[in-house]
This record gives structure tokens, C-alpha cells and sequence, in this order.
């Protein structure tokens, strides 16, 4: 099944976004698998590049610097074809991000906030944790411009959400016919 969809996909990348313990990681890794696509995290990319966790890089440098690390991980990445990508939760909120998601299928992973939360509650490597609704209210508008919006269900599995995402790419992919003329 996958390998009509892989075909279907040309190669582009896909693109999770939503808040933070939806299971972005966790789910794209699976999809990834499912497609034959590489996986990326752009937190694990941020970390890896300045030997430090995420709490450390808004401790010590601030939220600013943290957005423009990722924006340059985020510009580096999208050269990249046949990859299943995890961004972190705000990347939608520079402008200048939407450049280089649009390159991809963009698919919002939406949980509700109530969920969010419970997930969350002894996570201490989220900074922004205590700003949830917050968040989700300034973000929500901006994660609404992706081309597939998954509402997902808090006893949903990860392989559940994948075998969902699946079924869903047809239906926003655009034909061979469209790639040519664009």
C-alpha cells in the first residue's frame, strides 16, 4: 500500500507540525519506516549541533536564539527529498519558516490542549510547557495553513495516526499532471 503513496509523494517531504507532545518524533519515525523515508527531528538537529538540550539553549541563550537555530536547521533540511521531518512546535511562527515548509506536504498533528497537558505534566525538557493555551491560541491559526489537519484522538496509537496519515495523503497530493505544469 504504501509504495502507491511513496510513488504519489514524488519524493517530497512531509512536514509534522503541531504542538509540543503531540508525538511528532514518534510518529514520523513510523511513517518514515512505512514510506522508505529518512527521519529528521529538528530539535534532535538543534541539539546535536550546539551540544546542548533544548532547556539549556533557552536558559542560557534565550527563546530569539533558539527560533534562529531552528530556522537554520529548518533551511538546511528542506533540500532534502524523501524525508519525514518533526519540527518543533513554534517553528510556524516565523514567516520565513512557511518558505521552506511549503516545499513539502505539511500535516498538522492536532491534539486537544486537555491531552496536551496530561502528557506533559512530568515532561521537565519543555520549557514552554506552562504556556500551553497560550501557545495554542497563537499558534493554532498559523497550524491551520498546513495541507492536512489530523485530529487525533488522546487513545489513539502512533500506528493508528500513520495508518490514518496513509490513508490521508492521496486525497492532498497533487497529480503528476499538476507537478508538471507548477
Amino acid at each position: 500500500m504504501s509504495t502507491s503513496i511513496e510513488q504519489s509523494l514524488h519524493g517530497i517531504s512531509i512536514y509534522l507540525i503541531g504542538m509540543m507532545g503531540v508525538g511528532k518524533t514518534t510518529i514520523g519515525k513510523l511513517l518514515a519506516h512505512q514510506l522508505n523515508y529518512r527521519f529528521f527531528d529538528t530539535d534532535v538537529l538543534i541539539e546535536r549541533v550546539t551540544q546542548q538540550s533544548i532547556p539549556e539553549i533557552f536558559a542560557e541563550s534565550g527563546e530569539d536564539n533558539f527560533r534562529e537555530l531552528e530556522h537554520q536547521v529548518l533551511q538546511e533540511i528542506s533540500v532534502e527529498t524523501k524525508s519525514v521531518i518533526a519540527t518543533g512546535g513554534g517553528i510556524v511562527e516565523r514567516q520565513i519558516n512557511w518558505s521552506y515548509l511549503q516545499q513539502g506536504l505539511i500535516i498538522w498533528l492536532d491534539v486537544e490542549v486537555e491531552v496536551l497537558k496530561q502528557r506533559l505534566a512530568e515532561d521537565q525538557n519543555r520549557p514552554l510547557a506552562d504556556k500551553l493555551e497560550l501557545l495554542l491560541q497563537k499558534r493554532s491559526s498559523l497550524y491551520a495553513q498546513a495541507d492536512l489537519r489530523l485530529k487525533i484522538a488522546a487513545n489513539q496509537t502512533p500506528e493508528a495516526i500513520v495508518e490514518q496519515i496513509l490513508e490521508l495523503i492521496p486525497t492532498v497530493i497533487k497529480s503528476e499532471s499538476e507537478f508538471s505544469h507548477s
